[in-house]
């Protein structure tokens, strides 16, 4: 993607437009690019550079196209319901740029890293503010975008499918017959289960590189895909952040401390538990299958090393559901190598491969 043409956007600002220097940034999976915009004497920003196709999820799902970017209906939404997100300060769509608040470079992963005698300290600021952020966000307009998207059916088994065709078969061949009617039998089950327990207002990618440090408050970024889930899901995102090796025992302690946050009696977080290990199969075998996917298809391998803590996530998650999902456990031993505690990183494609077709 070329460098942005953020004249207009920055005119809306300043006048005249000073001289400025621009920094891109290390991006994610996002097909958005992020740059550091500097003008001179004055305070820095950052520049959303949209792609062509804005309007698009950078997850999987059909549907129309909403009416507002997501990103600014979310964001407003949000801001109005006292969750703190980044200030917009002006949107020039037909150049594809959006100019924000400079929130600096401090995450919530980097903030674990630099002080992990603080871990447990850290992990309940972020359970707080998820807790505040599903209150506040209980109810919502019928019309917002939020409410009018959901995880149904046919999104969670194509996240498993996506699973199943870049998680197992890209790596180690297709499924036999056998293991492919395991399966399917397995994710239509799983799927059933999900479905039927309580939804609400779901972030839906709410973890340790989308969560920025201001000072120490946490503000919340990449919400633009919110929609309605099931209830633990973004519990199940903080807590088996593929890019964050949690200890099972903390996992336990923060489950627990969300549900006294948001006052669940005893069979409310009894169930809210079960639930959350089932969300963690589903969403932790889809991004152990994205991570592949972005490298085979984007040409992108630096998610390659979160294959494997992901996996593990999953086979902590099966353990706690014991029986439940028992061929899954049993087909996942026999296709990935060092299920299911010492899954190695998968090998980089080495071909051209943005420039595939699938």
């Amino acid at each position: 993607m070329s460098t942005p043409h953020v004249e207009p956007a920055l005119s809306r600002l300043h006048d005249p437009v000073p001289a400025f220097e621009l920094d891109r940034l290390v991006g994610q999976a996002s097909s958005r690019v992020y740059w550091r915009l500097t003008p001179a004497g004055g305070e820095s920003l950052i520049v959303m550079q949209l792609p062509e196709d804005a309007f698009a999820s950078d997850e999987g799902g059909d549907g129309p196209p909403p009416a507002e970017l997501p990103f600014l209906s979310v964001g407003r939404l949000l801001h109005e319901r006292g969750i703190r997100v980044p200030v917009i300060y002006a949107v020039d769509l037909p150049n594809r740029v959006i100019l924000l608040e400079d929130l600096g470079d401090e995450s919530f992963e980097d903030r674990l890293i630099a002080n992990p005698d603080q871990v447990e300290e850290l992990y309940r600021a972020a359970v707080d503010r998820l807790a505040q952020l599903h209150s506040a966000c209980a109810e919502l307009p019928p019309d917002s975008l939020p409410a009018t998207r959901a995880f149904d059916r046919e999104l969670l088994r194509w996240e498993m499918d996506h699973f199943r065709e870049w998680g197992l078969e890209e790596l180690s061949g297709p499924l036999t017959d056998g293991q492919r009617k395991r399966f399917d039998g397995s994710a239509d089950a799983l799927v059933d289960q999900i479905l039927a327990a309580p939804h609400g207002f779901t972030h839906r990618d709410y973890q340790s590189r989308n969560l920025m440090w201001k000072g120490d408050e946490l503000v919340l970024i990449d919400f633009q895909d919110a929609l309605q889930g099931p209830r633990p899901y973004d519990l199940v995102a903080l807590l088996c952040d593929s890019y964050v090796d949690l200890d099972e025992s903390l996992q336990l302690d923060m489950i627990e401390y969300y549900g006294r946050a948001r006052g669940f009696d005893g069979a409310q977080q009894q169930a809210f538990a079960r639930t959350f290990w089932r969300v963690a199969v589903q969403r932790k075998l889809k991004d152990a299958g994205r991570f592949v996917y972005i490298d085979r298809v984007r040409g992108n391998p630096d998610f390659l090393p979160s294959f494997g803590q992901s996996i593990v996530y999953v086979s902590r998650a099966l353990r706690q559901l014991g029986s439940e999902l028992a061929d899954l456990h049993a087909l996942l031993k026999t296709r990935i190598e060092g299920f299911p505690d010492d899954v190695p990183t998968p090998p980089a494609d080495t071909g051209s491969a943005p420039d595939r077709a699938y």
